[in-house]
Parts: structure tokens; C-alpha cells; sequence
């Protein structure tokens, strides 16, 4: 039996949180392990963030894991929005390093705070009992020199406490299979749950994998070539796309998958689907517009 987990990112705009919630409710059927909600670069979104996670929990059955970074905050400040998350019920956090703020070229750890997301998992499970997954990268972070360095990497936020990984997304399934198999040779035995990403805008995916170091096939170009204004076939492309990648992980053993919604619901919904998910349980308590 497999089991999913969705990411979603805190609306801006009141039609952008119309989206999202119509994105939740179509997923909430589908019983997920738990659904994070990101968090931007030193805290950019965290009021939005937080509502979203209040949401979460007081109007629907689904668990949330928020996710905290280290960019551009004290410990003080990290251990502050910990705290609040604890009070309120939130028992799984996305532990990251985070991106490097508006402007910036490099990440520079912030005077005083977590320099890095091994240390940020230690701080969080020292606190409090949380449950702490974190991200990882099959194909190199763009900041690392080397896969060895990456795995180092996962191996030491794993001693601290975490207790899942999260890869950032990857079309080549090899390059997912070899990481776990050296990542298991290195004794790091959590999960690592291959994370999914549609292609839903090609031109916005290409500018992704660009920031986080994932490779694009070459046949994704041709594929994806015209449909900028036929969004019907470019769905139908992208749904057979990721629908060969979840059925050739699924025949190499992988039962767990996180899918990058970007708070639509449609093709992450076929997806599960086609992996034999069914409607069930975790429905919504009420879904109402506003917050």
C-alpha cells in the first residue's frame, strides 16, 4: 500500500487562498500522511504560513508539518515560532536550511541563529517532541561540492534527530535509486521519500530545477514544445510524464511519495490515482471561504 504526503504554499491574495483550499479538499480525501506548508526566506511568510497551519488543523482531519528555516533570524526568533507552532497543536516540522533572502547571491548564516539545518533539528528536538523530516538532494545541492558532501550533510541531520528525508524533485529515477543505495551503504536508514513535482508550467519548472540543481531530460523540451497556450494537452502531457515516473519508482520498491502541489490539486490528485489511492477517511470537518 502506498502512502503520500502534499506540500502546499500559504496564499497571498484571497483568491490565491480560494485556490488553495479548493486544492485541499480535493486532496483531504485521499488521507495523507500530512501536508506541509512552506515557509519563505527569513520569514516572509510566517504570518501566512501560520494561519495556514492554524487552518489546517481546526477545520480538517489532516496533519500539518510547517516548515521553519534558518535564514534571517536569532535562535531566539526560530525557537519563538517553534514554541507558538508547539501551542498550537502543530507536532511535525520541515526543517531547512532555507534560501538565501531576496538580494542576496549566497546563503550566509545568520549572527546568532541556527548556521545550519543539522543544528536547526537539534534545536527543535531539544525543545520539543516534534517529528522533524527534512530535504535532501539526489542530485547535489547547488551549495555542495560533491554527493559525498550531501550525504554527509543528510547523515548529520539524521544524528540530530531527524527522523525523514525529503528529496528535492528529480525526473531521472536512477539518479533518485543510486542516492538511496549509497545513502543506506553510508548508514542512514530513515526514509527518503522521492519528492514529485508535476510539470504543470514548463518555463516556470525550468527556472526551479535551474535554482536547486535538478537536471530536466532532453526530451522535456520537445515534449513540452507549444503548449504554452494549450494548457488542456500540456496537462494531459504532464500527467503521463509523472505518471511513468511514479509507476517505474513504484515497480523498483518506493511505497512513500511527497508531491510539490503548487496548490493545485488536479494532476497531483490523477497521480495518487494511478497509484491505486482511493478516496477515504480525512475528510474535511468544514471548508469555508476566508480564514
Amino acid at each position: 500500500m502506498f502512502s503520500v504526503s502534499f506540500e502546499f504554499f500559504p496564499p497571498r491574495t484571497p483568491e490565491s487562498e480560494e485556490q488553495l483550499w479548493r486544492a485541499i479538499t480535493r486532496l483531504a480525501p485521499l488521507a495523507p500522511r500530512f501536508v506541509s506548508v512552506t515557509y519563505g526566506a527569513g520569514g516572509s511568510t510566517r504570518e501566512r504560513t501560520h494561519r495556514t497551519v492554524r487552518r489546517i488543523l481546526s477545520e480538517t482531519d489532516l496533519v500539518p508539518a510547517a516548515h521553519l528555516t534558518c535564514v534571517s533570524a536569532t535562535r531566539e526568533e526560530i525557537d519563538a515560532v517553534a514554541d507558538a507552532y508547539w501551542e498550537n497543536g502543530v507536532r511535525h516540522v520541515v526543517a531547512l536550511r532555507g534560501d538565501p533572502p531576496s538580494g542576496a547571491t549566497r546563503y550566509e548564516p545568520a549572527p546568532g541563529g541556527y548556521a545550519w539545518a543539522s543544528e536547526l533539528v537539534a534545536g527543535l528536538r531539544a525543545r520539543h517532541d516534534f517529528e522533524v523530516s527534512v530535504a535532501t538532494f539526489p542530485e547535489g545541492h547547488p551549495d555542495s561540492l560533491s554527493l559525498d558532501r550531501e550525504l554527509d550533510n543528510l547523515k548529520r541531520k539524521v544524528d540530530a534527530g531527524a527522523s525523514r528525508a525529503i528529496t528535492q524533485f528529480f525526473f531521472d529515477n536512477w539518479t533518485y535509486l543510486r542516492f538511496v543505495d549509497r545513502a543506506r551503504k553510508a548508514g542512514i536508514t530513515v526514509p527518503i521519500v522521492p519528492g514529485i513535482m508535476p510539470v504543470t508550467n514548463f518555463g516556470q519548472m525550468t527556472k526551479f530545477a535551474a535554482m536547486a540543481g535538478a537536471s530536466i531530460p532532453r526530451s522535456f523540451p520537445l515534449l513540452f514544445e507549444g503548449l504554452e497556450n494549450d494548457p488542456e494537452t500540456r496537462k494531459l502531457v504532464a500527467a503521463t510524464v509523472a505518471a511513468d515516473q511514479c509507476q517505474k519508482l513504484a515497480d523498483a520498491g518506493v511505497t512513500e511519495f511527497h508531491f510539490y502541489t503548487l496548490n493545485r490539486a488536479d494532476l497531483t490528485y490523477a497521480l495518487c490515482h494511478i497509484l491505486g489511492l482511493r478516496p477515504c477517511g480525512a475528510q474535511p470537518k468544514r471548508l469555508e471561504s476566508g480564514t
